[in-house]
């Protein structure tokens, strides 16, 4: 009977505690290969592809131009990130939309003088605010709440999500700026052979994505690996068209060697991650963690605030934003009846903030695909990333109170 409570929700026990520690890993091992492991493995494959065939250095140097009127590498690094989070509302998935960054966006900020790691670190908190009708999280948040996914998106998440975002960039800005005057750091060199055409190739799974989705064209639904895949044929096609195909399909080997990588080390993360988290809600942490904060009777906002606090530091710990919301939101509306508050006092800045106290775990998903994509130790990347989330949570948490 124990053994059931750490295996994921419709896995039987094998009937024995000891071998159900195992089950739990064969399980969540096989999920996450077939969901956000596949994501993960395609979009570094195709960004991996894309570098070798000279594509993304190419199309950096075209997006680069226009932005070249800004003087200040580190105005575009600020605007670079509310485009991202724009984007962040189409693509939800954190580490799908990274890998896609780090094929378009990364190179561009490289290449206008901005460093390795702050762009690494910029493009790890796009997707901080996990906001809008495309996101689990705020989907199951809105069903806590007793309210549809619009509403809970237009009225509540929005506003809030405006004023944090500007802050992020404003942070990113100055942040990103000190570390790199302090640290020094510069690359990327374009290669001239490229066809002059194999600019569009990186943008292509990103178009695709805007296009093939309900908002736009809602027959016909797109989700990241399969964009990835389709817009791999295009490339390979292209290169078969200018070079021998012996040449083309060896070269084309590196997207399948970038998966096979990306599974070793990020899947492997990911499930550890997720069973160290599953350990923490078995043991019973999860609930005298509540329990603690129930018998601690202090105000509506003051309790808003250590919920926000408690979830933030799981999330950082666990690796992960959603089993800790998922663990605790259930009891929100028991916790808003007993302090006479709305419950979305109390969920939404709990649902906001596990995005961006992720951001801050060197075992997150989205933070080990960037570091592996870019080569930097995802140590390095969470220096850079602290600043501007701890700033967000605080501008986030207020702009709540003040709003409600």
């Amino acid at each position: 009977p124990h053994g059931a409570q750490i295996l994921p929700k419709g896995v039987s026990s094998t009937g024995f505690v000891g071998f159900d520690l195992f089950k739990c890993i064969t399980s969540l091992m096989s999920s996450r290969v077939a969901g956000i492991g596949l994501l993960i493995m395609a979009a570094s494959g195709y960004s991996t592809y894309m570098a070798k065939i000279g594509a993304s250095a190419l199309m950096a140097d075209y997006i680069s131009r226009p932005l070249r009127v800004f003087k200040s590498p580190y105005l575009v690094l600020a605007l670079s990130y509310v485009v991202g989070a724009v984007a962040d509302l189409f693509i939800p998935s954190a580490s799908g939309l990274s890998m896609l960054l780090m094929v378009t966006m990364y190179p561009v900020l490289v290449r206008l003088g901005v460093s390795r790691l702050s762009a690494a670190a910029l493009i790890i908190t796009v997707s901080c605010l996990d906001m809008g009708p495309t996101s689990g999280a705020a989907n199951y948040a809105a069903q806590v709440a007793g309210m549809d996914t619009m509403t809970y998106f237009i009225e509540y998440q929005l506003p809030v999500g405006i004023v944090t975002t500007i802050a992020v960039a404003v942070l990113h800005y100055f942040s990103q700026k000190y570390f790199d005057s302090k640290d020094g750091e510069k690359a990327n060199e374009i290669d001239e052979t490229v066809a002059k055409q194999y600019g569009f190739l990186p943008m292509l799974p990103l178009i695709m994505l805007f296009v093939f989705n309900r908002f736009v064209i809602s027959s016909i639904k797109l989700d990241v690996p399969t964009a990835m895949f389709i817009s791999f044929t295009v490339a390979l096609i292209c290169e078969l068209i200018r070079k021998p195909a012996k040449e083309v399909l060896t070269t084309a080997m590196d997207f399948f060697n970038t998966m096979g990588r990306q599974f070793a080390t990020v899947i492997t993360l990911i499930v550890a991650g997720e069973l160290f988290a599953k350990g923490l809600i078995a043991t019973g942490t999860i609930d005298y963690l509540i329990d603690v904060t129930k018998n601690m009777g202090l105000p509506a906002y003051a309790i808003m605030i250590v919920v926000v606090t408690f979830i933030s530091i799981a999330s950082v710990v666990m690796g992960s934003g959603n089993a800790p919301f998922y663990a605790f939101s259930p009891l929100m509306p028991d916790f808003a009846q007993q302090f006479g508050v709305s419950t979305i006092l109390l969920l939404m800045p709990m649902q906001l903030s596990t995005g961006m106290a992720r951001n801050m775990s060197p075992i997150t998903a989205v933070v080990v695909a960037v570091a592996g994509c870019s080569g930097i130790s995802p140590f390095a990347l969470i220096r850079r990333t602290a600043i501007p989330m701890i700033g967000g949570l605080i501008v986030m948490v207020v702009t709540t109170i003040i709003l409600n």
